[in-house]
């Protein structure tokens, strides 16, 4: 049986502030997975993208993800695009229930207007269309990866969480 969960979905959805709060309900290790990159790289994901690209960021986040993929009794939060690579979700899923967190564009514009530096791939003049055009062509992708999706858009974190545990449970009864 599975023991850990990984949240994967858009950035703004609520994956860090959710995983958070669901591994402590649930007595599991919390591991964010864009740590674990920026401790393996000695610099952060803005800088990662600056100095090594796109390409660079995305071979950290393979190493990293083989490394916390096996983890039991773990949340795993992972950065928006993890599932763009197939071997990240095939690692994921040996041990891991996979639940994708999705928003509203408008929720997500929201979520992520404060930041600034943080998310490199919205450092474009118009955000919005860049939002809509990254969750177009991931949508897909979100889709095949997952095992259950919740929609966060109005939902507290707490609401969130409490629906994962809902779901969780839904499933194993279901085996």
């Amino acid at each position: 049986m599975k023991t850990s969960v990984a949240l994967v979905g858009f950035m703004g959805t609520g994956k860090t502030v959710v995983g958070k709060l669901l591994a402590e309900k649930m007595g599991k290790e919390f591991v964010e997975l864009d740590a674990v990159i920026e401790k393996k790289a000695g610099k952060s994901i803005p800088e990662i993208f600056r100095q090594d690209g796109e390409i660079g960021f995305r071979e950290l986040e393979i190493e990293a993800t083989g490394e916390v993929a096996n983890k039991k009794n773990a949340v795993i939060t992972c950065g928006g695009g993890i599932v763009l690579n197939t071997i990240n979700i095939d690692r994921l899923r040996k041990e891991c229930v996979v639940i994708c967190l999705t928003a509203s564009p408008q929720v997500i514009i929201k979520r992520t207007s404060a930041d600034t530096d943080e998310r490199p791939l919205l450092s474009v003049p118009d955000r919005a269309r860049q939002i809509e055009e990254l969750l177009k062509f991931r949508e897909p992708y979100y889709k095949r990866s997952a095992d259950i999706m919740i929609n966060t858009s109005g939902m507290s974190a707490g609401a969130v969480a409490g629906r994962i545990i809902k779901k969780l449970k839904e499933n194993e009864s279901n085996r």
